[in-house]
C-alpha cells in the first residue's frame, strides 16, 4: 500500500507576475524540502540566465531569487500517492487550491511545467481567467527540453535583460 505524499504550500510575494506550476515535488525536492531540488533539473538555470542572474544554491537564496524577480511557485498536486519522482505514477491526489492563490496575487501568466502539469492543470482548472501556456517539463528525464521556449514563455511576461 502506498503512502500519500504531500506538497510544499505556494510560495509567492504579493507582487508575482508570474506563477509556474509544476506536477508534484521530486523525491530530491522532498529532501530539500523546496521546489526544484534536484540540482540537474534545469529549472533554476534556466530563470538565473533569462534573468541576467547569479544562480541561487540555498532554499534562502532561491526564495530571495524569486521574490526579486516576481515569480511564484506551486504545484497542482497538493496531495497523492507516488512513486519515487515519476509523474506517470501520481493516483489518488488532491489538487492544490489555485483558485484561492489567484485571488491574493495578480499573476500576467501561468506557466505550466511540463505535461503532467498541463493535463491536471486542464481538468480542473481549464476555466481560469489568467492566461496559462505548457512549456517543455525542466525535468532532466525530459529529452525534449527547450531553454528557448522557457526564454519565450517568460518574455510573456518580463522584459529581458
Amino acid at each position: 500500500m502506498s503512502e500519500i505524499k504531500y506538497g510544499f504550500a505556494p510560495f509567492y510575494g504579493r507582487d508575482a507576475r508570474l506563477l509556474v506550476l509544476g506536477s508534484f515535488p521530486s523525491v530530491k525536492s522532498r529532501k530539500t524540502e523546496f521546489y526544484y531540488g534536484n540540482s540537474q533539473n534545469r529549472f533554476w538555470r534556466v530563470l538565473a540566465e533569462f534573468f541576467g542572474d547569479n544562480l541561487p544554491h540555498t532554499v534562502d537564496d532561491k526564495k530571495q531569487f524569486l521574490l526579486k524577480n516576481k515569480v511564484a511557485l506551486w504545484d497542482v498536486v497538493a496531495e497523492c500517492e507516488i512513486e519515487g519522482s515519476r509523474d506517470s505514477t501520481i493516483c489518488n491526489f488532491k489538487v492544490a487550491d489555485v483558485e484561492n492563490l489567484l485571488q491574493k496575487i495578480d499573476v500576467r501568466l501561468i506557466i505550466l511545467n511540463g505535461g503532467k502539469a498541463e493535463e491536471i492543470f486542464l481538468d480542473n482548472f481549464s476555466d481560469i481567467s489568467v492566461p496559462y501556456i505548457k512549456l517543455p517539463s525542466t525535468s532532466p528525464a525530459n529529452t525534449r527540453f527547450s531553454k528557448e521556449e522557457w526564454f519565450r514563455g517568460l518574455s510573456r511576461v518580463f522584459n529581458r535583460s
